[in-house]
């Protein structure tokens, strides 16, 4: 059954699926999450007792993100999947945060950042109410069906490991990783991460669920091409994950695209390549997963976001010295129960489950 959600969130579609990723600067964010409202309890009568029953106050983002953990709870299998829902009672209680973004030139601010600019660089800036863990790239519950892979293919436990995440686009599933006791690492280019996560305990130490912790780790830059975020990166990478970032659509497309829609890595595909694995440690794994809508027809412009393919072939990750698992594996049965039990087909922008829901999934060892 869907989490149930008093009153349901309206969201655009991009939001809730996280389809944009988080791409290189210039690349257009598909939308900004909607704030939740607020209902206030209807007041008796004073000269009669009243009937109507006070409405309990709306879920808080944490409440709302551990009652859609425990109501995916039936759909994983594996012990790290499992881990991966139950650390939300860990999760810390953050209200939405207040930035100012600078779309043309790509910045952002905090409200004291902006305050320091003259007037007519303030007049150009967009004010953004975000919340702390869907961001703009929707629940960080998506990443669900990934671990629940990872789990699949014999990995136990997040405890020591190191997880880097190219494009994590929101902090959520980090802190999960983290309290579990992973170094956890995510990279993005959206300037608006650093601004977002800007407070001191939004990184370092993070406290276990159970036993150690483990730490959180945010870089703001280019992998590999930055050589100093390649560097932070370092080696002996347990996982190397990428979610809605890496889609044959940004680095390949098929069809002409209109600027800022692709993601130029800055290299070629076996130089990106060789990097990843030089950071993986031997039997590390490098896991894609993409969730798209239905592609334009060919009468309509394209849309590269809804191209979810590895942007590698089998032959390219072979040549890097990957062992490949499998490629291009159509994971929408799974997104499919997971949309629906999170309500993604329900509210203003409900998603059409059947016809506008794809998923794709890529998996690869370092021997």
């Amino acid at each position: 059954m869907p989490a149930k959600r008093v009153p349901s969130r309206a969201k655009n579609q991009a939001t809730r699926l996280g389809w944009s990723g988080a791409v290189v600067a210039g690349l257009a964010a598909l939308g900004a999450c909607a704030g939740a409202g607020t209902h206030t309890p209807v007041a008796p009568a004073v000269d009669a007792p009243s009937t109507t029953p006070t409405r309990a106050a709306d879920p808080s983002p944490v409440e709302r993100v551990r009652a859609d953990a425990a109501a995916l709870a039936p759909l994983v299998t594996t012990k790290l999947a499992t881990d991966f829902l139950s650390a939300t009672s860990a999760l810390p209680e953050e209200s939405p945060r207040v930035l100012f973004e600078d779309k043309e030139h790509h910045l952002a601010y905090s409200a004291d950042g902006a305050a320091k600019l003259d007037a007519t660089a303030r007049a150009t800036l967009t004010k953004r109410d975000l919340d702390y863990y869907e961001t703009k790239y929707g629940s960080p519950l998506a990443y669900a069906r990934p671990v629940e892979l990872l789990g699949a293919d014999g990995l136990d436990d997040f405890a020591g490991k190191k997880i880097v995440d190219f494009g994590y686009g929101g902090v959520g599933h980090l802190r999960l990783f983290a309290s579990l006791g992973a170094n956890a690492i995510g990279v993005d280019v959206d300037p608006v991460l650093p601004v977002l996560y800007g407070g001191a305990d939004d990184t370092g130490a993070i406290a276990g669920v159970r036993g150690a912790g483990g730490t959180l780790t945010l870089l703001n830059g280019r992998f590999p091409f930055d050589a100093k975020i390649r560097d932070a990166v370092g080696s002996g990478v347990d996982v190397f994950l990428s979610k809605n970032t890496l889609k044959r659509g940004y680095i390949h497309p098929e069809r002409p695209v209109t600027q800022g829609q692709t993601i130029d890595l800055g290299m070629s595909d076996d130089a990106f390549l060789a990097a990843v694995f030089a950071a993986v440690k031997p039997g590390g794994r490098v896991l894609l997963f993409n969730i798209c809508p239905k592609q334009a027809p060919p009468s309509a412009p394209y849309i590269p976001w809804a191209d979810g393919r590895s942007p590698f072939d089998e032959a390219t990750w072979k040549k890097a010295g990957f062992s490949v698992v499998y490629i291009d594996r159509d994971e929408t049965p799974f997104v499919k129960r997971m949309a629906h039990t999170l309500g993604w087909d329900t509210g203003e922008d409900a998603i059409d489950l059947e016809t506008d829901l794809f998923a794709w999934a890529t998996l690869a060892h370092r021997p």
